[in-house]
């Protein structure tokens, strides 16, 4: 009788284990909503971009679970981005054009839909470009599904 009494306190007790181990783990992305950092080239394809020409100071991550969401952030030669921009996205609005008013702290920004952009895995592209100085653009860059 205390045998039986005993197996659903063992099985709660074993629960909780298993529950805080899970939660204490440190297991790399076991669930995959963890940000990962991942190649710059990986996250711009994943847009159907490239990373460009001079491009430095790069830092790129992946966070997925139901959605994936890539992420850039590097800094480029200030004379290429227009260059840069029109090869990747020749769609894009022009500097000053329709969508592009509500960028707020930076220079330049658009949305993109790129569903059936040659390469492009992503659903959307946002891309916000902030000139630091007469030859510096830091270009921040997500592509992401929906």
């Amino acid at each position: 009788m205390a045998a039986i009494l005993a197996l659903p306190v063992l099985l709660v007790a074993g629960l909780l284990v298993l529950v805080g181990f899970g939660v204490l783990s440190d297991d790399e992305d076991t669930d995959g909503t963890r940000l990962k950092e991942v190649p710059c080239a990986e996250a711009l394809a994943f847009g159907g971009a490239r990373m460009p020409e001079g491009a430095g100071d790069a830092k790129c991550t992946v966070q997925s679970w139901l959605d994936t969401n890539y992420q850039a952030d590097f800094r480029m030669p200030r004379a290429d981005v227009s260059t840069w921009l029109a090869d990747a996205y020749p769609e894009a609005p022009p500097p000053g054009g329709p969508g592009t008013q509500a960028c707020h702290g930076v220079d330049y920004c658009f949305q993109l839909d790129v569903t059936g952009h040659p390469g492009a895995q992503a659903y959307v592209v946002n891309v916000n470009v902030t000139y630091v100085n007469a030859e510096t653009a830091r270009v921040r860059y997500s592509a992401f599904t929906t």
